[in-house]
Order: structure tokens, then sequence, then C-alpha cells
């Protein structure tokens, strides 16, 4: 097998980066499928197919399928590290993912709620697990790291380019389940390339990380245990209290409050044995904060920003009338020629490029202007009357800029900060913050009836600048966290 220097077969990267493209490329035409048809499939007539929800339950359903995830993540990053190993872990969940949207094929409420948890654990075990992968595959100080992971982010948006396309034509113009059905297809397709393609992953994906000691492995199986029987629990509590969704969600929102609490506390307190590692699992922290702000912002893509395009937008061009859901494959679509390019960037300024915690600002910042940008067309839609389709695709223009500043770069920063021993862990961290924005931008569309829509863009965009502008006086000292070097070395390059 060749090195991590020598092996440049995918585009000057390691042939590896090759299977991971196409392994999340596929799990991700899944999620952004299922977001883009989601909420409106749940609030649409059940004359034409829908459940008939009301905006409320609609909308907590989506913030509880939206984060969680995200969330379970976290127990999906663990396990794959002290017990099933990443390769497995990928191919656990891409099973799950393919067996949730099948079941979402057939009609009823209790298929929809089971197929949904399946997804839900599925991406749990997939998505931090395949992005762990792709740090394996480069040396620490590698200059090609944030370059392979804005490539591994284009095959992202590949697959969530096509699939609200794909999945919104038959969902809306077809039939609802037939999107469903084509999700189960395709994801079935990425985890049988995964598995064939496993031979050009680095031997150490294979396997857990062994246990130090005897008591480290008792405490493994212990916590097994309890994990085993909490996993368990909560599926069963979800498909029991699905119908009482808004009481759910708001529960909900209190345990994600206690679980971040928990979480950030034992990094910070519990697995930091020296000030190396203190500093650098303290950033780890810092930037969840900024990551979960931006997210909750940003992912409101499949709630509020999806209602505005069903209710409040004109969706005609040249005269062809198109299912609202599309405006989901917008992001992807300016994302895919705009990756290369901030690839080739970050490889050009080598040394010279913004800081992590600068990048994070900067998305921050545009993430916040796309919301303002929006709030003239808010006006205009005031009366019930559809706006041009321009006013979303600008939004969707600034927000893709901005995420190519934080997305690439924080799935890397991840695994340049985690010890090597809780590397899927750290990484279900940062995908944890991501389920506490996508909650917030969930249940944020409740409130879609309830104000005015040009203020609620305009808070949403005032706050994400404000708080922007303060984390700015933070960078340096911040970056210069990450850029230390331990005691026992020479600093860095």
């Amino acid at each position: 097998m060749a090195t991590a220097n020598s092996d440049t077969a995918f585009f000057g990267h390691p042939r590896g980066l090759s299977t991971l493209f196409f392994t999340e490329m596929w799990e991700r035409f899944s999620y952004y499928g299922l977001r883009a048809i989601l909420i409106l499939y749940m609030m649409a007539d059940p004359a034409t197919g829908g459940l008939g929800f009301g905006i409320g339950k609609a909308t907590a359903i989506y913030s509880l399928y939206a984060s969680m995830n995200y969330l379970l993540s976290l127990p999906g990053g663990w396990l794959a590290d002290k017990f099933l190993g990443l390769r497995n872990a990928v191919i656990l969940g891409g099973l799950l993912i393919a067996s949730g949207n099948a079941l979402m094929f057939f009609p009823g409420i209790e298929v929809f709620y089971i197929g949904l948890a399946a997804i839900i654990f599925g991406t749990g075990f997939l998505k931090p697990n395949v992005s762990t992968i792709v740090g394996t595959l480069y040396e620490q100080n590698d200059i090609r790291r944030d370059s392979a992971f804005s490539i591994f982010y284009m095959g992202i948006n590949v697959g969530a380019l096509i699939a609200p396309l794909i999945v919104g034509y038959l969902a809306q113009r077809v039939n609802w389940h037939y999107g469903f059905a084509v999700a189960a297809v395709f994801m079935a397709i990425g985890i049988i390339q995964f598995i064939l393609g496993s031979k050009y992953l680095p031997r150490r994906v294979f396997v857990p990380v062994p246990p130090s000691d005897i008591l480290e492995q008792q405490q493994r199986k212990v916590w097994l245990q309890y994990g085993s029987v909490a996993l368990i629990a909560t599926a069963a509590l979800l498909f029991l209290l699905a119908p009482a969704a808004e009481a759910l969600a708001d529960l909900f929102g209190y345990l994600l409050l206690l679980i971040v609490a928990v979480v950030l506390s034992y990094l910070l307190f519990k697995e930091s044995p020296n000030a190396y590692e203190r500093r650098r699992l303290a950033v780890v922290c810092i930037l969840f904060f900024i990551s979960a702000i931006f997210w909750s912002s940003f992912e409101q893509a499949g709630s509020t920003l999806n209602l505005f395009a069903e209710q409040n937008t004109n969706n005609t061009v040249f005269g062809y009338a198109f299912p609202s859901s599309w405006y989901q494959s917008l992001n992807s679509a300016f994302l895919i020629p705009l990756a290369p390019v901030f690839a080739a960037l970050w490889i050009r300024m080598g040394t010279r490029q913004p800081s992590v915690p600068a990048k994070f600002t900067i998305a921050l910042f545009l993430v916040g202007l796309g919301y303002l940008f929006l709030v003239p067309g808010a006006e205009l839609s005031v009366g019930g009357n559809k706006v041009s389709p321009l006013w979303l695709t600008g939004t969707y223009l600034i927000h893709t800029v901005a995420e190519l500043c934080l997305s690439p770069v924080g799935l890397s920063a991840m695994t340049r900060l985690a010890p090597a021993r809780m590397a899927g862990f750290i990484m279900g961290v940062f995908f944890l913050s991501i389920s506490a924005g996508n909650y917030v931008g969930g249940r944020m569309a409740g409130f879609y009836e309830k104000f005015p829509l040009p203020h609620l863009f305009g808070a949403i965009g005032a706050f994400c600048i404000i708080v922007a502008l303060l984390f700015a006086i933070f960078i340096k000292p911040v970056a210069k966290m990450i850029d230390a070097a331990p005691a026992s070395t020479a600093p860095s390059a």
C-alpha cells in the first residue's frame, strides 16, 4: 500500500479519498433528498398522499429529525473508536439508512416513524466515521489536508445537488413515496462501492482502538451495556411520543442542552491529561459554539427557507413551473464549482491562509449577510405576493461561500485537534454542534406564521453578524492555541 505522502492517484490525493467521496455522496443524496421534501410531505394534504400535519407538529418533527441525525454522531463515533472500527461503523450506518428509506416507501404513520428512526441511527454511525477516515489518509501536517476535505465536501454536494432534483420531482410531481424509494436504492449502491473500495483505506480503520489496559477494557464493556439500553430506550421513546411531537421537541431541547454541557465539560476536565491537550480541546469547545450558531441559521434551508420557497416565491422560470424543493439544490449548484476554487486557494496560500478561527468568523458574518439580503424580498412578499426566485438564489449563493469557509475547514480542524485515541468522538462533538444548530433552525420555522418575515429574517441576520464581530476579537489568541506545540517538541510549521 502506498504511503499517505506518496499516494497521489486521486487528483493528487490518496486513492482512498475517491472511495470516501462516493460513499458520502450517496449518503448525502439520502439526507438532502429527505430534507428537501420532509416538511412539505408532512404538511401536504392527505388527499395528495401527505400526512396533513400542522406547521407546529411538522416543524417539531423536522427539528428532531435534523438534530438527532447529528446528535447520534457522538455515540456513533465512540462505538467506532472502541468496538466496531471506523469501516464497520460506516457499513452499518449505510445499511440502516437504506432500510429506513425503504420502509418509508410504504404508506402508514407507523412505518414513517420507524423509517425516520432508522435513518437517524444510520446517519449517526456513518456520518462522523466516514469523515474521520478522510483524516487518516494524511499525516498530521500534510498541507493537502484542508484541500482533501474541500474535495470530500464537493462529493457531499454532488449528492446534495442531484437529490432535490430527483427526489423532489418524484415526490411533488409523481408520488411522495417514490422519493423515499430512490434514496434507498442509491444508498445501497454507495455502501457496495465502499465495501469494494475499502482496500484503499489504511488498515487502522478496520479495527477499533485497542484498550490501554484491562481496566479500560472492562469499562468499555460496562459503557456498551448501558449505552445499548439507552439507545434502545431512546428509539422506543421516539416512536411512542412521536404523535405528541411539539412536547417531545421541547423536552428534547432541554436534553440537548444537558448533553452539550456534559460533553464539553468532559472534554475540558476529564480528557485533558496535560496542558497541550487542554488547549487543543478548549479550541474544540470554542469552535463548537461558533459552529452551532452558524448551523442554526444555515440549516433553515430545509425549514424556514423551504416554506418561503413554497408559500412566498413564484416558482417559475421562463414559463416553466418547477417544484419548490428544487431550491434545495442551489447551495450545491454553487458549491460544486466553488469548492475546487477554495481547495486550490488554501493550497496556494499555504501558511498565509486565514487561520481556522478567522475562517469561522468570516462564515458566520456571511451567513448573517445572506439573511439581510433576503429582507427586501420578504418585504415584497407581505400580503401574499409571490416574489422572484432571485431573492432565494442570492441568499443561497452568499450562504454557500459562508459554508465553504466553515464546514470543510471544521472537519479538517477536528481531525487535526483530536487525540488519536478519540478521533471519532471528537468528530462526533463537531457534529453535535450541527445537531444543536439544526434543532434551533428547525424550531425557528415554528415562528414562520407568527412574526412578519422581514423581522424574522432581519433578526437572524443581525444576530449572526454581531456575534461574528465579537468573536473577531479572539481570532489571534485562538489561532495561537491551535498552533502551540507540545512542550517536548519544536514549534510546528
